[in-house]
């Protein structure tokens, strides 16, 4: 009985860190920043800029930001892997208003680019939604 008692308590327990685990500010991030991502592998350049963040909608036109990025992703062809290699929190970045961000690091493969580093900055924007504020690639 008492076994069982403490498998109970410790399934609970798993359950609650994996519950917090997830509710992370990074965690969020990485979700929003795999999603869209997706769009920009697809090539939906546009419906990556209309899901990204205020901030970012207002830096960059929708055709600046898919001419810039078919421009730096064109050549490097399809994503053969990408893991993530770190992500921080940080409540301001230089030239971005103070905020909630986190900047995730990827290592990624493409087609024509073996390794290749992803930058993937996530915002929480006010409606309280995590979407992508910048993107850079090298």
């Amino acid at each position: 009985m008492k076994l069982l008692a403490s498998v109970a308590t410790l399934a609970v327990l798993i359950g609650a860190f994996q519950a917090s685990v997830a509710d992370t500010p990074e965690a969020s991030a990485e979700a929003a920043a795999q999603t869209w991502l997706g769009l920009v592998d697809a090539g939906d350049f546009a419906k990556s800029w209309d899901t990204s963040s205020r901030y970012f909608r207002n830096s960059v036109p929708q055709s600046q930001w898919a001419s810039q990025v078919s421009a730096v992703r064109g050549p490097l062809g399809a994503v053969k892997s990408r893991r993530i290699a770190s992500a921080k929190f940080a409540r301001s970045l230089p030239g971005a208003p103070d905020g909630e961000y986190v900047v995730i690091t990827f290592s990624t493969s493409f087609e024509h680019k073996a390794e290749a580093t992803e930058t993937v900055t996530p915002v929480k924007d006010p409606d309280g939604q995590w979407r992508v504020s910048g993107y850079f690639v090298r």
